[in-house]
């Protein structure tokens, strides 16, 4: 087990840890019923906190931020000199959560998404997991709620019996969802985003060769030009240019702000 602590990148706190701890904590937060926010951020999460005060603390304020991507743990290692071997990767992370969860007896709940990718999600976790419950699922209201909706949502999730919740809403939707959820429910939450179309068999994964060499972008830009142009243009040189700063100690953004009290988003 590997674990190196936390540190900033940006103006977020990222830990270098390793699966096996990752999912140690996970598993023992689920066995004793407590909260555990739980994040794996790629150059983008990174950067949505670098340019957000507000959503820095927010993202500050989980439990275990994990190096999805490949340059954010390179970054860990310029940074601190930590020698991290491999990342942390959210789609990964799911399944090894899931597999321990299954071996444990624990069942957990699917929130986000759409009802096809949640039943096309949920039929292969049982497929492939056998011994999995899966206690409830429930999509994205793809609006934002009330606070007595969303204390009803998390009711929900609570009274299902589920030990931990996946969390499916993208990018920072879903961070700001477990942040807003950690007074709310006495489980783990993990923001594991494509996670879910992955591993539904809708969104093809970069080859094994292009995550090593941290191309995933590169793949992804190529599946969604559309979507995904501005987020890689813009954020990709703005991640090097601002670890320069920060390592030459000229870093201004994020951390180097006041933080403000996060307001209430309701993202469902």
């Amino acid at each position: 087990m590997i674990d190196k602590g936390r540190h900033n990148v940006l103006g977020v706190g990222v830990c270098a840890v390793d699966y096996e701890t990752a999912v140690d904590r996970i598993l023992e937060a689920a066995s004793e019923g407590k909260t555990l926010g739980v994040s794996a951020l790629a150059v983008h999460g990174v950067m949505t906190g670098a340019m957000d005060s507000e959503h820095a603390a927010r993202l500050n304020a989980l439990d275990l931020v994990v190096p999805d991507g490949q340059p954010v743990r390179w970054a860990l290692n310029w940074l601190y000199k930590l020698d991290l071997r491999d990342r942390v990767y959210g789609p990964d992370l799911t399944l090894k959560v899931v597999e321990a969860m299954a071996a444990a007896g624990h069942g957990m709940f699917l929130y986000g998404s759409t009802p096809e990718v949640l039943a096309q999600f949920e039929a292969n976790l049982r497929k492939k997991y056998p011994g999995l419950t899966i206690n409830g699922t429930a999509p994205s209201a793809f609006r934002t709620v009330s606070e007595e909706e969303q204390r009803e949502i998390a009711r929900t999730i609570q009274a299902s019996g589920a030990k931990a919740v996946l969390v499916g809403l993208g990018c920072p939707r879903q961070e700001v969802w477990v942040y807003e959820h950690l007074s709310l429910l006495d489980m783990p939450m993990l923001a594991v985003g494509a996670a879910f179309d992955f591993h539904a068999g809708l969104l093809p994964q970069a080859p094994p060769f292009m995550q090593r060499y941290g191309l995933e972008w590169l793949f992804r830009l190529y599946q969604e030009p559309k979507r995904l142009w501005r987020r890689y243009l813009f954020l990709n040189p703005a991640f090097i240019y601002q670890l320069i700063k920060q390592k030459t100690g000229c870093f201004g953004t994020g951390a180097g702000r006041e933080s403000r009290a996060p307001r209430f988003k309701g993202y469902a």
